[in-house]
């Protein structure tokens, strides 16, 4: 397995993890009130946070683990790469619409700032099965 795929695989766990480890805290802080009254700002902080530093250990483990690979990027991982990143920024577009309309909407700030929470997991989630499925079945550039 390449290096890069090993890197899009932790980027794609840990997104989608600490995600739904926010929705289960969330979830089960709203037992009989609305959703939109449950606090939620430091959990959704708490939960970015260690999806970063718990992205930033697995990245240093994997690069100590095979030291050889760690460094090594070539044509097709940049292509690869850069095809990930495109597919991905689609939610972020998406996201930012949805964001923009809940605030014309006045919405609560809670469910602006979870749109905007899922907005980035869905781009780090969808990058990174792009660049898997890249590595995995073949990449053809545009």
């Amino acid at each position: 397995m390449a290096f890069e795929e090993k890197r899009a695989w932790i980027m794609a766990v840990v997104a989608v993890g600490a995600y739904l480890v926010y929705v289960a805290v969330i979830l089960g802080r709203a037992q009989g009130i609305p959703l939109a009254e449950v606090t939620y700002a430091a959990t959704l902080l708490w939960s970015v946070g260690a999806a970063i530093a718990a992205a930033i250990a697995l990245n240093i483990l994997a690069a100590v683990a095979s030291p050889r690979e760690a460094n090594k990027k070539d044509q097709r991982d940049r292509e690869i790469n850069r095809f990930g990143e495109y597919a991905g920024q689609s939610f972020l577009v998406v996201g930012g619409v949805a964001v923009l309309a809940l605030s014309i909407a006045e919405a609560d700030h809670f469910w602006i700032a979870n749109t905007i929470y899922l907005a980035f997991v869905l781009s780090a989630a969808l990058g990174a099965a792009a660049k898997i499925a890249a590595y995995r079945w073949g990449f053809q550039p545009w």
